[in-house]
């Protein structure tokens, strides 16, 4: 980080010193610190500190020289050639079935054929374990890790590593490391398709996910009711500054059927999902679609408890139906090129 030091006649001393980010929070402490120690060396008069920013190229440099001239694994979805669709699920509220429709969307679509892996990016309410049914453990191999698969779904989560169900106390630097790894260290192979289970809101995870996987698509879960519906739309607004695109918005926990009348029983009201898609579209200046409607069902709760995805126990369940229509939908939709580079080059003219 010293960029350079330059000692004149009368002990006068001036040192330039790298900051790795122009708002770096210890630069008042560097500086401090630097004419301190400068000052205790013999002959020195004055000392005069001067701090530059690194360039993106010499704080690449100095990652790899702290992780001992290793360089930095890959992550193969991040590669421009990649034909792996990556769907990160989001949801502004926690309780609104965002687990429940990635483990139900995964299995539908490896049922359909295609090659499907799920990143528990939820690290503190790591779920996709049980909800799968994911019994076996990790498998290092070499400075690879193998995940263990369930109902032909490769699957990674924090909680795989974790001993029974003791919390996760981490902070943003942390998680961006593990979700990193999750992504660069894991063996994932030849996938179609990859989903990532988000935790609530806007925070550190969302963040990572868009600096590591900026060609990932995010897709929207809410209730009906307003109170979630406004916070979903204002999670799904991070795409404006990330520069992702939103496939779509997913509306769980749409209606209650009544089981003697067969009446739709509107339990937390109605127009959430739609209100979400329209919000996203006008403050987004791009179609953001309604992709389904997926209704309460009991059966879908227990069989997320017992790691028995509805859309394989009970394939014609209302719920069922809705959420493999929605998967079918999903793969059949092109990617996006928010996030990818389009290796063009400007021409003078």
């Amino acid at each position: 980080m010293v960029k350079d030091v330059a000692i004149g006649p009368d002990g006068d001393v001036r040192v330039e010193i790298y900051l790795t980010v122009a708002g770096c929070p210890m630069r008042d402490r560097i500086t401090s610190d630097t004419t301190s120690a400068v000052k205790q060396v013999p002959g020195v008069s004055t000392v005069s500190v001067e701090l530059d920013v690194m360039s993106e190229q010499q704080r690449r440099d100095l990652q790899t020289k702290l992780r001992g001239n290793q360089p930095e694994r890959e992550i193969p979805f991040a590669k421009p050639n990649s034909l792996t669709k990556v769907f990160a699920v989001a949801s502004g509220k926690g309780g609104v079935g965002k687990s429940s429709v990635t483990v139900n969307l995964a299995a539908a679509m490896a049922a359909q054929g295609h090659k499907v892996g799920v990143v528990d990016a939820d690290i503190y309410g790591h779920s996709v374990p049980r909800m799968l049914g994911v019994t076996d453990r990790p498998t290092k191999v070499a400075d690879m890790i193998m995940p263990p698969s369930a109902k032909d779904v490769k699957v990674i989560s924090v909680g795989m590593f974790t001993a029974g169900n003791a919390p996760v106390v981490w902070r943003g630097p942390m998680l961006h490391r593990a979700l990193q790894q999750f992504l660069a260290d894991v063996y994932w192979g030849d996938l179609d398709v990859l989903l990532m289970d988000l935790p609530p809101g806007t925070g550190d995870v969302a963040i990572s996910v868009a600096q590591l996987l900026p060609s990932a698509e995010i897709l929207v879960v809410t209730t009906p009711q307003l109170a979630a519906a406004e916070v979903a739309e204002r999670a799904g607004s991070i795409a404006s500054q990330t520069h992702q695109r939103i496939v779509g918005v997913i509306e769980n926990m749409a209606y209650l059927t009544c089981p003697h009348c067969d009446e739709r029983i509107e339990v937390f009201g109605s127009g959430g999902g739609q209100a979400v898609a329209d919000g996203l579209t006008r403050s987004l200046g791009a179609k953001v679609p309604l992709l389904g409607q997926v209704p309460i069902d009991v059966d879908l709760r227990v069989g997320g408890d017992s790691g028995e995805p509805l859309v394989l126990s009970e394939p014609s369940a209302s719920s069922s139906v809705e959420l493999r229509r929605i998967a079918k939908e999903l793969l059949g939709t092109g990617r996006g090129l928010a996030g990818r580079p389009l290796n063009l080059t400007p021409v003078a003219r």
